[in-house]
Parts: C-alpha cells; sequence; structure tokens
C-alpha cells in the first residue's frame, strides 16, 4: 500500500539493511533503504526506524512525511496514508478552481476538503493554484480553505500540512464543524471518503489494515455510507454552480452518482486508467450545463 517515493541521492544504505528490508517483504528494498537513511538523523534513529518498518508500519509513516503531487506531506503515525491515485482527484478539482480563480477581482474561491486526512488534497490543489511560494514577500492565497476530519490525529496533521495555504482545519464529522456561513458558499467540496466495504478490510494489506485509522478505511456493507451522507447534505453547502467530488471505484461509481442524484445534483464522472483512479462529480443544478 505504501507509495513508491522517489529514490534519493543519499549515499547507499547499508547491505544489511536492504537484505532486512527485501526478507520483510519490502518490494523497493534498496529504495526503501535509501530513504530511512536520509531521513534519519542518528544512527540509533535509523534502527529504530528499521525495526518499525520491518515490522510492518507504513514506510510514510516511518519517515514522517509522502510524496503527494510533488510536495512532501507530513504523514504521523495512526494516519492514513495519501494515495497515488488520489493525484487524480486533485487534478480534477485544480481544473475547477481555476476556472474560478480567472476574475482576479471576483472573490476567492471557498474550497472544503472532507475527511481531510493529513490535508494531502488540500495542500495540493492550493499549491497548484497558488503556484510556488515567492522568494520574498507572501502573496494571500487564491483560494479559501477549509478542512475537516472526525480523527484527532489526523486534524493535528492536517494543520501543520495546511498551515502554508493559511488553511482552517476543523475537528468533526464531515459538515457538522464548518462554520455555518459556509452554508450555500462553498465553490468545491473534494472527498477522499472511506469507501472499502466492511467485509472487505480484512483483506487490504496489514499496513494498512493494522496501522490506518479504521473509520479512514471502512465504508459500511457496500462501501459507500459515508459518501451517501457526503451527497445527501451537499447541495445545502454548495454555492450556485459548485462541484462535489468524490474519489470511489469503477464498481462503486454508478452507485455514488445515483447517491448524487438523490441529492440533488447532476452528475458525470471521470476516470485515470493507468492510477485506476475514478472521480464521482456532482454539479449544483444552478450551473449545470
Amino acid at each position: 500500500m505504501s507509495l513508491p517515493l522517489p529514490a534519493t541521492t543519499a549515499a547507499p544504505a547499508p547491505a544489511g539493511l536492504v537484505t532486512r528490508l527485501r526478507a520483510a517483504g519490502c518490494v523497493f528494498a534498496e529504495d526503501e533503504a535509501r530513504l530511512l537513511v536520509s531521513t534519519a538523523r542518528t544512527p540509533s534513529d535509523l534502527a529504530a526506524m528499521a525495526d518499525r518498518r520491518i515490522a510492518g508500519f507504513p514506510l510514510e509513516q516511518v519517515l514522517g512525511w509522502a510524496e503527494f503531487c510533488g510536495l512532501r506531506i507530513a504523514v504521523d503515525p495512526g494516519v492514513f496514508v495519501p494515495r497515488r491515485r488520489t493525484e487524480f482527484l486533485v487534478r480534477q478539482a485544480t481544473a475547477l478552481v481555476r476556472t474560478r480563480t480567472r476574475d482576479a477581482a471576483g472573490p476567492r474561491p471557498v474550497v472544503v476538503d472532507l475527511c481531510c486526512g493529513t490535508g494531502a488534497v488540500g495542500a495540493a490543489l492550493a499549491a497548484a493554484v497558488n503556484g510556488p511560494a515567492p522568494s520574498t514577500s507572501p502573496v494571500p492565497p487564491r483560494i479559501d480553505l477549509y478542512a475537516t476530519d472526525i480523527e484527532p490525529a489526523a486534524v493535528r496533521c492536517a494543520r501543520r500540512n495546511l498551515r502554508p495555504a493559511a488553511g482552517q482545519v476543523y475537528e468533526g464529522d464531515l459538515y457538522a464543524p464548518l462554520p455555518p456561513a459556509l452554508r450555500g458558499r462553498v465553490d468545491l467540496l473534494v472527498v477522499n471518503a472511506p469507501y472499502v466495504p466492511t467485509d472487505a478490510i480484512g483483506l487490504l494489506p496489514p499496513e494498512a489494515r493494522d496501522h490506518e485509522p479504521r473509520v479512514a478505511l471502512d465504508g459500511g456493507t457496500d462501501g459507500l455510507d459515508v459518501q451517501r451522507r457526503v451527497a445527501a447534505d451537499a447541495l445545502r453547502w454548495l454555492a450556485p454552480g459548485g462541484h462535489l467530488l468524490i474519489e470511489t471505484s469503477e464498481r462503486q461509481a454508478p452507485h455514488t452518482l445515483e447517491a448524487f442524484r438523490r441529492g440533488g445534483l447532476v452528475t458525470r464522472s471521470a476516470a485515470d486508467d493507468d492510477l485506476g483512479a475514478t472521480v464521482a462529480i456532482g454539479i449544483s443544478p444552478a450551473g449545470a450545463p
């Protein structure tokens, strides 16, 4: 389940470390060893990190970061690790937000990242829209970014990752902790809610099953419980012409889109075969074609 993180230019890892990682089932043992060596501050740090990885902890939690959309995202122990396929969700969201930021004189688009986890989606979206950080004085962000998660550890992690984008992160269940003033004003709701069916949790790799929060994985009997709840309340939060984007699976997408329609949204979907990614898109009727 770990992401294929980029190779580092650090000195080669000790052969013994590579051997231990390979024996533990790490497919990219050489790359992982180099990343551990480049991240560890002391030999004792390296030993502790190697022991945790060999014990089955996700590489990103061991390193303390994951590469996502070209960013280094902080990943704390016990927090859901951002997946590579979710970069497609970010690309779809970025294209929509950019259409709303072309009018520099207009209000900044309001973006909400529900079930934010590390805040990777919001951080990557903000970076794509705002552009590279200036080397001199900072400039105001081009979006107003909000995020929520029910897991306290995820909220703490997301606050660190979204600080450069001036993102505000709230702890609570879906929309509940958001400021009421946002109702009817959200231009983009972007969501990577849990969508693994309960009976399939046991089939996940141990590093996800044992070391990521169950609430970030378990989507109920058919995997769509949280998605249905998001869709049911989306219209009251979306601005006219606003969009709801949810990552789902190819098999589940028709059911996700049906939940969108029941919530009053006009629907379409997008997919990326290379990443194995599917995104369900709902549009507030005021902005539907």
